[in-house]
């Protein structure tokens, strides 16, 4: 109820209110995210089996921007139930549903770094590849393995670049994508030119 009725509503409107005109939907609005029940102890928390962008691609062919909050239709056992969704997994998901050419995730840390004591040593841009080799190594460690696991699960499914960058700073989206520097770590898909 949070996610969909209070959160979802206010994000939708303040981009209406900057301007934008969005949607505020969530991943049960026709059977768009479809999902499993993960584990009976967990409770009613799932992973997703299936995406249908049908609908997301006819909202964002009318210019409009869908708001989408992390619930999905439950199948199997809870078949019509609402089940909760990591939101980055569903916004991975989502992405290699719609073929996006970028993936943002926002954090409460830079982005990824070399040394986690030091700050300075943010790594820029990194391939697929490279993502592997850092968690294999230890360098990517702890809170972050989700947000790159989620990275990899969008590369993998055909996106072409993703980033995670800080979203403690203002307007840190456009510094990221519109600017040569960026701000956080941008990792490229190995096949991408």
């Amino acid at each position: 109820m949070v996610l969909c009725g209070k959160v979802n509503k206010e994000i939708t409107a303040m981009i209406q209110k900057n301007g934008g005109s969005a949607i505020g939907i969530c991943g049960i609005d026709g059977s768009m995210l479809k999902a499993k029940r993960m584990q009976e102890d967990l409770g009613l928390v799932g992973f997703i089996e299936e995406v249908d962008a049908s609908m997301l691609n006819s909202i964002l062919d009318s210019g409009i921007i869908p708001v989408v909050s992390s619930i999905a239709y439950g199948t199997g056992i809870d078949e019509g139930r609402a089940l909760n969704i990591n939101a980055d997994i569903a916004a991975a998901k989502i992405a290699a549903a719609l073929k996006a050419e970028k993936l943002v995730l926002m954090t409460d840390v830079q982005g990824i770094l070399r040394d986690l004591k030091d700050e300075k040593s943010l790594i820029k841009s990194l391939t697929r590849k490279q993502l592997d080799d850092l968690k294999k190594e230890g360098i990517i460690s702890k809170g972050m393995i989700p947000k790159v696991d989620c990275c990899a699960m969008a590369l993998d499914g055909g996106v072409k670049k993703t980033h995670i960058i800080d979203g403690r700073l203002q307007h840190a989206i456009l510094i990221e994508l519109f600017t040569d520097e960026g701000i956080g770590t941008e990792i490229i898909n190995d096949f991408y030119p």
